[in-house]
């Protein structure tokens, strides 16, 4: 489907039934829509979240292929530091010759640490680096990945972000490294998105509660693209956005579609001892994007997707990284 045929077909969940009842959905409100596109054209990507392994990347490769499902991001949740050089090495071999962008953890963080205020019910400190030895952990991590290949660095606490933005800026990192803010640190207004911006995220993940109204308050003040879990994991919800997914496009652009899958066990950090449980669920993430995309189609508003292999979030807002 084109792109003007998908934007002439384009209607509402259940729109002509409902009317036919008197209950028609108010058209749209166009003032409601994001002006933002990713560069070199289209509004949403893809990506499949906690792909623990080149074991697990060979599973979502493979499904992918066979669920003919368009991937623009991979990513990974246990960290860096849970991967050999030679598994690294793999995983960036085998996204490159997709074409996908492969996205690793830095770590380490809060929730991993001997600091008990994360396991109070207030979380504490939560994700973030406590130290400056995590924060070294953290760029650690970044440089050893980049050397290998790694292009992409998920990140969960402003400090460790805004240093790997100022190393990136001063050539300790490759120019064209993205940064990705971790959703366990998501904002949650206008105001905080902006900031994470102009820390250096390229693409900011919020988390899946957000209101339509919330992003539409976001697109407002920041053209950063946007990560957004569709199915959220239950550690972060659980909630299930598929059948918004075209309007959160609307809302949200330029989007990234992360297709996650609650009622799972967490599998974070990953090992051996939870490779069943890690291959089956990476699987069925990539049958989540398919039934997104199926949505999406029968909406008719398929047609704006991002060129595949496309990373590059364009021109973004950041403060002045002093001498």
């Amino acid at each position: 489907m084109t792109d003007a045929s998908a934007r002439a077909a384009a209607r509402r969940p259940g729109e002509q039934a409902l009317t036919s009842l008197g209950l028609a959905t108010p058209a749209p409100d166009p003032a409601d829509a994001s002006p933002h596109s990713f560069p070199g054209g289209g509004r949403w990507r893809t990506e499949v979240p906690s792909c623990e392994g080149p074991e697990a990347l060979a599973v979502v490769l493979k499904e992918s292929s066979r669920l003919d499902v368009p991937i623009h991001r991979i990513s990974q949740g246990s960290g860096v530091w849970m991967l050999t050089d030679a598994e690294i090495t793999e995983m960036v071999e085998a996204t490159a010759e997709r074409d996908i962008e492969l996205c690793l953890f830095t770590g380490p963080r809060g929730t991993w640490d001997i600091g008990g205020s994360t396991r109070s019910d207030s979380g504490g400190a939560g994700l973030r680096a406590r130290g400056h030895d995590a924060v070294a952990g953290c760029v650690e991590d970044a440089v050893r990945a980049a050397e290998l290949g790694v292009k992409c660095l998920l990140v969960a606490d402003e400090g460790v972000l805004w240093t790997l933005h100022r190393a990136r800026a001063a050539g300790l990192l490759p120019a064209d490294t993205t940064l990705k803010l971790s959703a366990l640190v998501g904002p949650v207004n206008p105001a905080s998105y902006a900031v994470y911006e102009r820390l250096g995220a390229d693409s900011i993940n919020v988390p899946s509660d957000l209101t339509l109204d919330h992003l539409t308050e976001i697109r407002r003040v920041s053209a950063a693209p946007m990560d957004m879990y569709i199915e959220a994991p239950d550690d972060l919800g659980g909630y299930v956005r598929m059948y918004e997914v075209a309007e959160l496009i609307r809302r949200g652009a330029p989007l990234y579609l992360k297709f996650g899958l609650s009622k799972a066990p967490g599998i974070y950090p990953y090992g051996h001892h939870l490779r069943e449980l890690t291959l089956a669920t990476a699987k069925e993430r990539v049958r989540r994007g398919r039934l997104a995309l199926d949505l999406l189609a029968r909406h008719g508003a398929d047609g704006d997707m991002a060129p595949l292999g496309t990373r590059l979030p364009g021109p973004l807002n950041r403060f002045e990284i002093s001498s």
